[in-house]
């Protein structure tokens, strides 16, 4: 008996080692195949930057401040008696985030809100300027404390080019060039004198000038007809000033409105008088009426409007279709706010 136990006992460890031995051949086998996939997966790349025959523009990632909420009082600007630090008004916090983001150029004053500013308002001493209902955005009245000069040292302080939009809604033409001629010109003048009083002996480099905003809609509702005959008077008198050369970015078409730009594109008069065609969409869910919250949705709300955000690439395309017709050269950009 004893040695039947024995041998038993022999029998069990020599297939506990066998066992053993066959896990450690999985286990090495398995190892090596993973060695041998991860080699197989470490593709090399090699980028000949010299070769590319194309360059991105680092404006496709522009950035927009609008007169909308807390977005310019309270979140750009608080004054410079405020408590939050400030560099003049504008809040060092904020100028530090949005350096971060390299924003190579801010679109002010907006937007609707764009088609209601007189620009006159916004300079001066700021006990003298006169206050502003904001009628698109609550109603609220504003001390235009923050105007020419204020958003002109922010983008200083950004490192950016200065995008702004002058009012063709409710403004007039010698409002929009004497905007202009106020920031741009070096010449003995009236606006350049007037600027010179208010503190800024040099003139400002503007590059891009929008003719208007969304004329179609809160901009005046305007016809593409209607609205191509402003442009070209308003554009005339935007005077490339001093060595500032302007890029005037006419209103563009409202998502797939391809008739608005087949309007602005199919005259020559309209292209000469332009250097940019301004698209606009917004990728609401369900329409304006049901556009949906902007922090309580659930997954499907958030898959419907990533499905909306798709139709931007079609959107485009058939765009630059109308535009390349026209203009093969491609002499006007498109700029998609």
């Amino acid at each position: 008996g004893l040695l039947w136990a024995k041998e038993k006992k022999v029998n069990k460890m020599k297939k506990l080692k066998t066992f053993t031995l066959f896990l450690l051949v999985i286990c090495f086998t398995c190892w090596d195949l993973y060695s041998q996939r991860n080699k197989q997966e470490q593709n090399e790349i090699i980028i000949n930057a010299d070769l590319g025959k194309h360059k991105i523009s680092k404006h496709i990632y522009g950035h927009f401040a609008e007169h909308l909420g807390r977005c310019i009082y309270g979140g750009i600007w608080v004054g410079t008696d405020s408590p939050i630090p400030n560099t003049r008004g504008i809040r060092n916090d904020v100028v530090t985030a949005l350096k971060d983001l390299y924003i190579p150029n801010l679109r002010w004053p907006g937007g609707c809100f764009a088609d209601t500013y007189h620009w006159k308002d916004g300079i001066g001493p700021g006990k003298d300027r006169p206050s502003i209902v904001n009628v698109h955005w609550g109603g609220v009245t504003e001390d235009n404390s923050f105007g020419t000069h204020e958003f002109m040292d922010l983008c200083e302080q950004l490192g950016c080019d200065a995008y702004i939009t002058g009012n063709l809604g409710s403004g007039t033409v010698q409002e929009m060039a004497d905007w202009v001629e106020y920031l741009t010109s070096d010449a003995e003048s009236p606006m350049t004198n007037l600027r010179k009083k208010n503190g800024r002996e040099e003139p400002w480099k503007v590059r891009f000038w929008g003719l208007g905003n969304e004329n179609w809609g809160c901009g005046g509702n305007m016809t593409p007809e209607f609205y191509a005959d402003l442009m070209r008077r308003y554009s005339t008198y935007c005077k490339n000033l001093g060595g500032n050369k302007l890029v005037k970015i006419a209103c563009g078409p409202s998502g797939s409105d391809f008739n608005w730009t087949e309007i602005l594109m199919k005259d020559p008069k309209n292209r000469w008088m332009m250097q940019g065609l301004a698209l606009h969409y917004y990728t609401v869910m369900d329409g304006w009426g049901h556009k949906g919250s902007a922090t309580e949705f659930d997954e499907s709300e958030w898959i419907s409007t990533m499905n909306v955000t798709l139709k931007m690439d079609e959107l485009i395309t058939r765009h630059s279709t109308i535009m390349d017709k026209y203009d093969p050269e491609r002499r006007v950009g498109m700029y998609v706010e």
